[in-house]
Protein backbone atom coordinates (compact mmCIF):
# COMPACT_ATOMS: atom_id res chain seq x y z
CA UNK A 1 0.00 0.00 0.00
CA UNK A 2 1.41 3.33 -0.98
CA UNK A 3 0.56 4.99 1.96
CA UNK A 4 1.09 3.05 4.68
CA UNK A 5 2.03 3.74 8.03
CA UNK A 6 1.23 7.48 7.11
CA UNK A 7 -1.13 10.14 8.51
CA UNK A 8 -3.02 12.14 6.14
CA UNK A 9 -5.89 15.39 6.69
CA UNK A 10 -7.98 16.44 4.02
CA UNK A 11 -9.60 19.37 5.00
CA UNK A 12 -13.26 19.71 3.51
CA UNK A 13 -13.09 16.07 3.31
CA UNK A 14 -16.76 15.10 3.97
CA UNK A 15 -17.64 15.52 0.34
CA UNK A 16 -16.75 15.64 -3.16
CA UNK A 17 -13.25 15.74 -4.46
CA UNK A 18 -12.72 15.93 -0.34
CA UNK A 19 -14.31 12.49 0.50
CA UNK A 20 -13.51 11.25 -2.81
CA UNK A 21 -9.43 12.04 -1.85
CA UNK A 22 -9.96 10.40 1.71
CA UNK A 23 -11.54 6.75 0.62
CA UNK A 24 -8.53 6.81 -1.82
CA UNK A 25 -6.71 7.23 0.57
CA UNK A 26 -7.40 4.66 3.30
CA UNK A 27 -8.05 2.28 0.57
CA UNK A 28 -3.91 2.97 0.04
CA UNK A 29 -3.28 2.39 3.99
CA UNK A 30 -3.42 5.97 4.97
CA UNK A 31 -5.14 6.92 8.63
CA UNK A 32 -7.06 9.68 7.80
CA UNK A 33 -8.51 12.38 9.42
CA UNK A 34 -11.55 13.58 7.49
CA UNK A 35 -11.64 17.37 8.31
CA UNK A 36 -15.65 19.04 8.33
CA UNK A 37 -16.91 22.56 9.22
CA UNK A 38 -20.15 21.77 10.46
CA UNK A 39 -21.67 18.31 9.31
CA UNK A 40 -20.58 15.87 11.88
CA UNK A 41 -23.04 12.75 10.30
CA UNK A 42 -21.25 13.32 6.53
CA UNK A 43 -17.42 13.48 8.01
CA UNK A 44 -18.05 10.40 10.44
CA UNK A 45 -19.68 8.43 7.46
CA UNK A 46 -16.51 8.80 5.46
CA UNK A 47 -14.92 7.75 8.45
CA UNK A 48 -17.02 4.74 8.56
CA UNK A 49 -16.73 3.96 5.57
CA UNK A 50 -13.11 3.84 5.46
CA UNK A 51 -13.08 1.88 9.32
CA UNK A 52 -15.36 -0.41 7.40
CA UNK A 53 -12.96 -1.51 4.43
CA UNK A 54 -10.28 -2.57 6.68
CA UNK A 55 -8.30 1.30 7.54
CA UNK A 56 -8.63 4.07 10.02
CA UNK A 57 -10.16 7.45 10.01
CA UNK A 58 -11.42 9.77 12.26
CA UNK A 59 -13.56 12.85 11.75
CA UNK A 60 -12.59 15.99 13.08
CA UNK A 61 -13.61 19.73 13.15
CA UNK A 62 -12.86 23.04 12.13
CA UNK A 63 -13.25 26.32 10.57
CA UNK A 64 -9.89 26.11 8.63
CA UNK A 65 -9.63 29.88 8.39
CA UNK A 66 -9.49 29.88 12.29
CA UNK A 67 -5.91 29.47 13.53
CA UNK A 68 -6.81 28.68 16.85
CA UNK A 69 -9.40 25.53 15.93
CA UNK A 70 -6.77 24.70 13.41
CA UNK A 71 -4.47 24.13 16.42
CA UNK A 72 -6.82 22.40 18.11
CA UNK A 73 -7.74 20.12 15.17
CA UNK A 74 -3.60 19.67 14.95
CA UNK A 75 -3.56 18.45 18.42
CA UNK A 76 -6.39 16.29 18.40
CA UNK A 77 -4.15 14.61 15.33
CA UNK A 78 -1.07 14.37 17.23
CA UNK A 79 -2.48 13.18 20.48
CA UNK A 80 -3.91 10.45 18.65
CA UNK A 81 -1.47 9.30 15.50
CA UNK A 82 1.48 11.32 16.41
CA UNK A 83 0.74 13.88 13.33
CA UNK A 84 0.40 14.33 9.93
CA UNK A 85 2.51 13.43 7.26
CA UNK A 86 0.43 14.43 4.45
CA UNK A 87 -1.97 17.36 4.36
CA UNK A 88 -4.35 17.77 1.62
CA UNK A 89 -5.63 21.62 1.70
CA UNK A 90 -8.83 21.25 -0.09
CA UNK A 91 -11.46 23.26 2.00
CA UNK A 92 -12.80 25.77 -0.07
CA UNK A 93 -16.30 28.28 -0.94
CA UNK A 94 -17.18 29.82 -4.37
CA UNK A 95 -20.38 31.76 -4.13
CA UNK A 96 -21.14 33.05 -7.92
CA UNK A 97 -21.73 36.69 -7.78
CA UNK A 98 -20.69 39.78 -10.12
CA UNK A 99 -17.24 41.53 -9.13
CA UNK A 100 -18.91 44.52 -8.63
CA UNK A 101 -21.61 43.42 -6.19
CA UNK A 102 -19.36 41.40 -4.10
CA UNK A 103 -19.48 42.55 -0.42
CA UNK A 104 -15.84 43.03 1.24
CA UNK A 105 -17.24 40.75 3.82
CA UNK A 106 -17.66 38.07 1.56
CA UNK A 107 -14.38 38.84 -0.42
CA UNK A 108 -12.60 38.53 2.87
CA UNK A 109 -14.51 34.82 3.71
CA UNK A 110 -13.70 33.69 0.27
CA UNK A 111 -9.81 34.29 1.07
CA UNK A 112 -10.05 33.17 3.96
CA UNK A 113 -11.06 29.84 3.59
CA UNK A 114 -9.80 29.40 0.14
CA UNK A 115 -6.44 30.84 0.90
CA UNK A 116 -5.34 31.57 4.50
CA UNK A 117 -6.33 28.06 5.47
CA UNK A 118 -3.73 26.39 3.60
CA UNK A 119 -1.48 28.53 5.48
CA UNK A 120 -2.44 27.73 8.46
CA UNK A 121 -3.15 24.12 7.98
CA UNK A 122 0.93 24.33 6.75
CA UNK A 123 2.25 26.22 9.59
CA UNK A 124 0.46 23.81 12.00
CA UNK A 125 1.04 20.64 10.14
CA UNK A 126 5.28 21.80 9.61
CA UNK A 127 6.80 20.85 12.90
CA UNK A 128 5.98 17.36 12.66
CA UNK A 129 6.91 17.00 9.33
CA UNK A 130 10.22 18.50 9.85
CA UNK A 131 10.69 16.32 12.62
CA UNK A 132 10.16 13.55 10.41
CA UNK A 133 12.44 14.47 7.85
CA UNK A 134 9.14 14.01 5.56
CA UNK A 135 5.81 15.58 4.37
CA UNK A 136 3.30 16.18 1.65
CA UNK A 137 1.67 19.22 1.13
CA UNK A 138 -1.33 19.62 -1.44
CA UNK A 139 -3.12 22.28 -2.42
CA UNK A 140 -6.72 22.65 -4.28
CA UNK A 141 -6.24 24.94 -7.07
CA UNK A 142 -8.70 25.38 -10.45
CA UNK A 143 -9.36 25.32 -13.52
CA UNK A 144 -11.19 28.76 -13.36
CA UNK A 145 -7.87 30.57 -12.45
CA UNK A 146 -5.92 29.00 -15.60
CA UNK A 147 -8.89 30.58 -17.89
CA UNK A 148 -9.63 33.40 -15.60
CA UNK A 149 -13.40 32.24 -15.53
CA UNK A 150 -15.81 35.40 -14.74
CA UNK A 151 -18.68 35.58 -12.01
CA UNK A 152 -16.39 34.93 -9.13
CA UNK A 153 -13.26 36.92 -8.95
CA UNK A 154 -12.88 36.61 -5.28
CA UNK A 155 -13.01 32.81 -6.38
CA UNK A 156 -10.10 32.85 -8.89
CA UNK A 157 -8.36 35.24 -6.71
CA UNK A 158 -8.06 32.84 -4.05
CA UNK A 159 -7.05 30.03 -6.03
CA UNK A 160 -3.95 32.04 -8.06
CA UNK A 161 -3.08 32.52 -4.45
CA UNK A 162 -3.11 29.07 -3.83
CA UNK A 163 -0.89 28.41 -6.76
CA UNK A 164 1.67 31.18 -5.76
CA UNK A 165 1.68 30.01 -1.76
CA UNK A 166 2.22 26.65 -3.14
CA UNK A 167 5.62 27.96 -5.23
CA UNK A 168 6.85 29.93 -2.68
CA UNK A 169 6.19 27.15 0.13
CA UNK A 170 8.29 24.80 -1.62
CA UNK A 171 11.15 26.42 -1.89
CA UNK A 172 11.15 27.11 1.98
CA UNK A 173 10.43 23.84 3.06
CA UNK A 174 12.76 21.59 0.36
CA UNK A 175 15.34 21.36 2.60
CA UNK A 176 13.30 19.75 5.23
CA UNK A 177 12.28 17.08 2.96
CA UNK A 178 8.46 18.58 2.75
CA UNK A 179 6.88 18.83 -1.43
CA UNK A 180 4.38 21.28 -1.79
CA UNK A 181 2.12 20.50 -4.92
CA UNK A 182 -0.79 21.77 -6.08
CA UNK A 183 -4.05 20.13 -7.93
CA UNK A 184 -6.16 22.17 -10.58
CA UNK A 185 -9.46 20.27 -10.99
CA UNK A 186 -11.74 21.57 -14.00
CA UNK A 187 -15.38 21.38 -13.71
CA UNK A 188 -15.97 18.85 -11.31
CA UNK A 189 -19.59 17.29 -10.77
CA UNK A 190 -20.17 17.12 -7.20
CA UNK A 191 -23.12 17.91 -4.71
CA UNK A 192 -22.34 20.94 -4.51
CA UNK A 193 -22.62 21.63 -8.20
CA UNK A 194 -25.74 20.04 -8.86
CA UNK A 195 -26.99 22.09 -5.80
CA UNK A 196 -25.98 24.93 -7.23
CA UNK A 197 -27.60 24.68 -10.64
CA UNK A 198 -30.35 21.99 -10.10
CA UNK A 199 -31.94 22.30 -13.12
CA UNK A 200 -31.92 19.82 -15.73
CA UNK A 201 -31.66 21.79 -18.69
CA UNK A 202 -28.52 23.82 -17.36
CA UNK A 203 -26.32 20.76 -16.42
CA UNK A 204 -27.33 19.32 -20.24
CA UNK A 205 -25.80 22.69 -21.35
CA UNK A 206 -22.88 22.63 -19.36
CA UNK A 207 -21.91 18.87 -19.97
CA UNK A 208 -22.36 19.86 -23.57
CA UNK A 209 -20.65 23.14 -23.42
CA UNK A 210 -17.63 20.92 -21.38
CA UNK A 211 -17.81 18.34 -24.31
CA UNK A 212 -16.66 21.17 -27.07
CA UNK A 213 -13.84 22.33 -24.73
CA UNK A 214 -12.68 19.72 -23.03
CA UNK A 215 -9.86 17.62 -24.96
CA UNK A 216 -11.34 14.26 -23.43
CA UNK A 217 -15.10 14.83 -23.56
CA UNK A 218 -17.40 14.08 -20.37
CA UNK A 219 -18.08 14.96 -16.57
CA UNK A 220 -15.31 14.63 -14.21
CA UNK A 221 -17.00 12.97 -11.16
CA UNK A 222 -14.81 13.52 -7.97
CA UNK A 223 -13.48 9.73 -8.18
CA UNK A 224 -11.51 10.98 -11.55
CA UNK A 225 -9.28 13.63 -9.76
CA UNK A 226 -8.50 11.65 -6.78
CA UNK A 227 -5.55 9.44 -8.48
CA UNK A 228 -3.79 13.11 -8.96
CA UNK A 229 -4.09 13.50 -5.10
CA UNK A 230 -2.78 9.70 -4.65
CA UNK A 231 0.09 10.51 -6.57
CA UNK A 232 0.88 13.68 -5.07
CA UNK A 233 0.73 12.26 -1.67
CA UNK A 234 2.61 8.90 -2.53
CA UNK A 235 6.49 8.21 -2.78
CA UNK A 236 6.19 8.17 -6.70
CA UNK A 237 6.03 12.31 -6.62
CA UNK A 238 8.82 12.36 -3.30
CA UNK A 239 11.25 14.43 -6.09
CA UNK A 240 8.37 16.74 -7.66
CA UNK A 241 7.42 19.95 -6.22
CA UNK A 242 5.97 23.63 -6.23
CA UNK A 243 4.16 22.25 -9.81
CA UNK A 244 0.47 22.38 -10.30
CA UNK A 245 -1.10 19.51 -12.22
CA UNK A 246 -4.46 19.94 -13.97
CA UNK A 247 -6.34 17.47 -13.85
CA UNK A 248 -9.60 18.92 -16.31
CA UNK A 249 -10.16 16.50 -19.34
CA UNK A 250 -8.14 18.97 -21.02
CA UNK A 251 -9.67 21.94 -20.69
CA UNK A 252 -6.99 24.51 -19.63
CA UNK A 253 -3.61 23.57 -20.80
CA UNK A 254 0.00 25.26 -19.93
Amino acid sequence: MRLANKVALVTGGSTGIGEAVCLAFGAEGARVAVNYPSDAARAEDVAGRIRAAGGEAMAVQADVSNSDQVEAMFREIGETWGGADIVVNNAGIYPRRAWHEISEAEWDRVLAVNLKSCFLTSKAAFPHMRSRGYGKIINVASVAFLRGQGGFAHYVASKGGVIGFTRALSREVGQFGIAVNAVSPGAVMTEQELADLPDPVAQESLRAYLDREQAIPGRLLPRDVAGCFLFLASGDSDHMTGQTLNVDGGWAMH
